[in-house]
């Protein structure tokens, strides 16, 4: 029974660490210190629905349904260029900084102020909205997690349930390390300069990440 728990919890973080658009958004909230808790039960919860989709047997009646993973396709890339967009606007024009205290002193003893890149608290509605798009509308999850994670439990008969209860936690331990472990890297990115280096990376990659989708049906 473990074996199979730990080969579900390895496949489970093989196919999530991979830099993307939704990892990069857990990133920037964990590191805005924004609705972190809301936003990585979000993220677990949404990968535990496709993961128990891709084992009960779903994904392969959605193959059924070819028009489907296109849509997806499509409405995904539409969103991840708008997100790009606004991330890269934040990089050229960026906002007003607002300084929060750290919890811990820094090494000379003294509290240390840490810039995080917004000038006011973006409500929890949108965030956890924007959470969604990014985890629903993007294809590659269906495919990964629906379809291949699926198929290799299926692998497992009867202990199938086992191997998703593993990639489950691994989910779990990720997207909360993730997003309350950001603010460690707190230090790194205490300056205007620092965010506008982020969001111009974020951009970037999620734009890169809107014309992947689209280039195998062009």
């Amino acid at each position: 029974m473990l074996p199979v728990l730990l080969a579900g919890f390895g496949l489970g973080l093989s196919l999530i660490i991979a830099i993307g658009a939704q990892n990069l958004f857990v990133l920037r909230q964990g590191l805005r210190r924004e609705h972190v808790l809301a936003v990585a039960t979000v993220c677990a919860l949404s990968d535990a629905a496709l993961i128990a989709l891709g084992v009960s047997g779903a994904g392969l009646a959605l193959t059924a349904l070819p028009g489907l993973i296109d849509g997806v396709r499509w409405a995904g890339a539409a969103f991840l260029t708008a997100y790009g967009i606004l991330a890269l606007r934040r990089a050229w024009r960026p906002a007003a900084v607002l300084r929060v205290e750290e919890d811990a002193p820094d090494d000379r003893g003294t509290r240390a102020s840490v810039a995080v890149g917004v000038s006011t608290r973006a409500r929890l509605a949108p965030v956890l909205a924007t959470c969604l798009a990014l985890t629903w509308l993007n294809p590659h999850v269906y495919l990964d997690t629906v379809f291949l994670l699926g198929s290799v439990a299926a692998t497992h008969g009867e202990s199938r349930w086992t191997f998703a209860a593993g990639a489950m936690a691994a989910s779990v331990v990720w997207f909360f390390a993730l997003g309350f472990g950001a603010r460690y890297l707190g230090r790194w990115l205490a300056t205007p300069r620092a965010w506008r280096i982020l969001d111009l990376a974020i951009g970037v990659v999620m734009i890169a990440l809107a014309v992947s989708l689209v280039l195998p049906l062009a």
